[in-house]
């Protein structure tokens, strides 16, 4: 007779921050759901709090959202000052757009629009650093060509992190923060069912300087977004691990003047 299998290895639930009422964590969601990770899903513009320490999860990952790291919104404000609790805890943060914005602003960096007004929304080259090429060597997560974009505000590079990748119209889209904090400038949780979304719902957005036409997002999805895929399931797996305890690996603080 056959034993029973293994339970599953308990998991700790992942902390997923959203901005907006109807807001998805997409394919990041996903992927952790996947792995066996529960999403503890918050949203603390509409009240719900912020756990004071991550003890009781695995990991946090803060979205993006039309709204501004600069804005003076209440909620603003805790993010930003509560991402000291990961950071502090050197517990896995992940932070897409908005979320990579107020990692920059709780390290006191820069978040400001381009200086011509461009915006990126769209796919856009990513070109990763020397550190960003060791961070794949070591890691298996590969950079793709190309990544979904939807900002008009960017991001510097604050001391104490290191550049990973950089874009052409806004330099900074990749950084890391000790072993287990990332900010990413992109979205690599975006469906096709959310490209369609934001391209209807956000139409207007589509006529700022540097944006490209509905056309072009869908074109630039069927033609990059399995590397961005492969890209993001390597990433993860790193990600998460890095917040087991095992030793982590050397960081270079490549933005430190």
């Amino acid at each position: 007779m056959r034993s029973p299998p293994e339970p599953p290895e308990r998991r700790l639930p992942v902390l997923v921050v959203l901005h907006q009422e109807h807001s998805t964590p997409g394919r990041v969601g996903r992927l952790l759901i996947e792995r066996g990770y529960a999403l503890d899903v918050r949203k603390p513009r509409y009240g719900d709090p912020l756990p004071k320490t991550l003890a009781d999860h695995a990991g946090a990952v803060i979205f993006g959202g039309p709204m501004s790291a600069n804005d003076g919104d209440d909620f603003i404000r805790t993010e930003i000052e509560w991402i000291g609790v990961p950071l502090k805890e050197r517990k896995p943060f992940l932070g897409l757009c908005l979320g990579a914005q107020m990692l920059t602003r709780h390290l006191g960096g820069r978040v400001e629009a381009h200086p011509e007004g461009r915006a990126e929304i769209g796919y856009y080259a990513l070109h990763p650093t020397p550190a960003g090429e060791r961070f794949a060597a070591e890691t298996g997560a590969f950079w793709p060509s190309h990544v979904y974009q939807w900002h008009r505000e960017g991001l510097d590079c604050p001391a104490g992190a290191e550049l990973l990748a950089q874009g052409d119209d806004f330099p900074v889209q990749a950084i890391r923060v000790g072993p287990a904090a990332f900010g990413f400038q992109f979205h690599p949780e975006v469906t096709h069912a959310m490209v369609y979304r934001w391209t209807t719902r956000g139409a207007e957005r589509l006529e700022m300087p540097g944006a490209q036409p509905p056309a072009m997002h869908h074109r630039g999805r069927f033609m990059h977004d399995a590397a961005v895929a492969a890209w993001l399931h390597a990433f993860l797996d790193h990600w998460l691990a890095a917040g087991s305890g095992k030793p982590p690996r050397s960081v270079r603080p490549l933005c430190t003047p």
